[in-house]
């Protein structure tokens, strides 16, 4: 929304008041977001002041007006102001000081440089320190606005410590609490969310929202407020990954005649597979029979279209600079013998097409280094020539070291991880669990074996 700076009021003394059962919450910026939660916000039963700049906001949502376009949104303002809940003003000090909660929804467009711009979210800022600065009590300052990680704190938290001369965790918190309002469904979305997350400075901010949200979510996710920042990035730039991948197959199946949305139908009834959790946690690169074959297939129809497929056509890139990243990590710990747990291209089985370790191998032995490999379904004796065939035209790495294979591979792991400089993990069992966090050799986790990074220094993963 476009604001400009919130004006700062001048300190004046305010009786204590008498905090309501339910906490009373401020609402700063009355676009979009601003409007839709203070409506639902009132809606279950807060008290609420609105607060903006534009005028017409203002007299709109203080009239139950809705000041845009949304299902339900004008009801809902309505009967807000009718049982009294809600009101508007300009002045933002004035709101803090009024309420127990304050929610910062401001714009925060894109700067000159393509990066975030904190025009407004400062201005809130300052505004909201003299609002603290003049009242007794504990104030929980809530950012909603889409910013890069670490805003909040760097940005944010500092403004209102200097403005209300007050220290954050005694006398004032701050959270993150991202929205997942669509528009056009948005005050559905906030009584049924999809998700609730929660990243706070402490855990009485992350109970004070918890409370808030309880009618409608009784499970937040509860978080840091860096973590909670990302994930607000992150849900938006896969919705945009979804879209774009959903429009390359549009593009891709017309010229064959084939009904893209027939396609897509069958393709999201998976829910085991492609709508799920599953191959959506950083690891290392894809590999395997078909994944890599398949990428490639698809690169290949396209060109022969003439169909410019640039999210699919550049997958490959992707992976190899994953698998280029592990590389590196790896020749940073200037090893010159390095120990591999695991070769295939995952547990469970002994197939090697394409598996991504075996381009860090080639890699590591043209530079010299000495490699010694383990894998619990692989051995020394373990057939290769029909998987050589198959990936003749593929995978570069299997063909380069197909012949020297056998005398890097030891049945022993006691051999592999006993007398080298580095170890890398790529595979997941309580025996390399049980190596790498015993290993006294930098470890290259490329897994991410516990779910806590180890404390040692000398133990990193790829992607955490």
């Amino acid at each position: 929304m476009d604001l400009t700076p919130f004006a700062t009021a001048p300190a004046t003394p305010v009786a204590l008041r008498v905090i309501e059962e339910k906490p009373a919450i401020s609402i700063v910026g009355l676009g979009y977001v601003g409007a839709v939660s203070t409506a639902c916000l009132s809606s279950l039963g807060h008290r609420v002041v609105g607060v903006d700049l534009d005028q017409t906001k203002i007299a709109d949502v203080g009239a139950g007006r809705s000041p845009i376009h949304e299902d339900r949104l004008g009801e809902l303002l309505s009967e807000g102001v009718e049982n009294g809940l809600i009101t508007t003003t300009d002045d933002l000090a004035y709101a803090v000081r009024d309420t127990d909660v304050t929610f910062v929804s401001v714009g925060t467009p894109t700067a000159a440089d393509g990066g975030c711009d904190y025009r407004y979210i400062e201005s809130a800022a300052r505004s909201i320190g003299v609002g603290i600065a003049q009242k007794d009590g504990f104030h929980t300052v809530v950012m909603r606005c889409s910013i890069p990680p670490g805003a909040t704190m760097k940005v944010m938290a500092p403004i209102i410590e200097k403005m209300s001369g007050k220290v954050l965790g005694d006398d004032f918190g701050i959270a993150f609490n991202p929205e997942f309002l669509r528009e056009g469904v948005a005050v559905a979305d906030f009584h049924e969310p999809p998700k609730t997350v929660i990243g706070a400075t402490c855990d009485r901010s992350a109970n004070i929202l918890a409370r808030i949200y309880a009618p409608v979510d009784a499970a937040p996710v509860i978080t840091s407020i860096e973590t909670a920042e990302m994930v607000k990035y992150i849900d938006n730039v896969w919705h945009a990954t979804k879209v774009t991948f959903a429009n390359e197959v549009g593009r891709l199946c017309k010229p064959l005649g084939v009904d893209s949305h027939e396609v897509m139908d069958v393709f999201v009834q998976d829910t085991k597979l492609n709508l799920s959790p599953y191959y959506l946690k950083p690891g290392f690169a894809y590999g395997g029979s078909c994944l890599p074959k398949e990428v490639r297939a698809v690169a290949h129809i396209a060109e022969n279209l003439g169909v410019d497929l640039p999210l699919i056509q550049h997958l490959g890139t992707s992976n190899d600079c994953h698998i280029a990243e592990a590389t590196e990590m790896v020749r940073k710990t200037g090893a010159k013998k390095v120990g591999v747990l695991g070769l295939a291209f995952k547990p469970g089985t002994d197939d090697l097409r394409e598996s991504p370790i075996l381009e860090v191998i080639a890699d590591l032995r043209a530079e010299g280094v000495d490699v010694v490999i383990h894998d619990p379904a692989i051995s020394p004796e373990t057939p290769l020539e029909g998987q050589l065939a198959y990936v003749q035209n593929g995978s570069q790495g299997l063909q380069d070291m197909a012949e020297h294979l056998p005398g890097m591979l030891r049945d022993d792991l006691a051999d592999v991880t006993g007398a080298v400089d580095a170890l890398i993990v790529t595979q997941r069992n309580d025996d390399y669990v049980e190596a790498a966090l015993s290993a006294d050799c930098p470890v290259i986790d490329l897994v991410r074996l516990t779910p806590e990074r180890p404390a040692k220094g000398t133990y990193d993963g790829i992607g955490w």
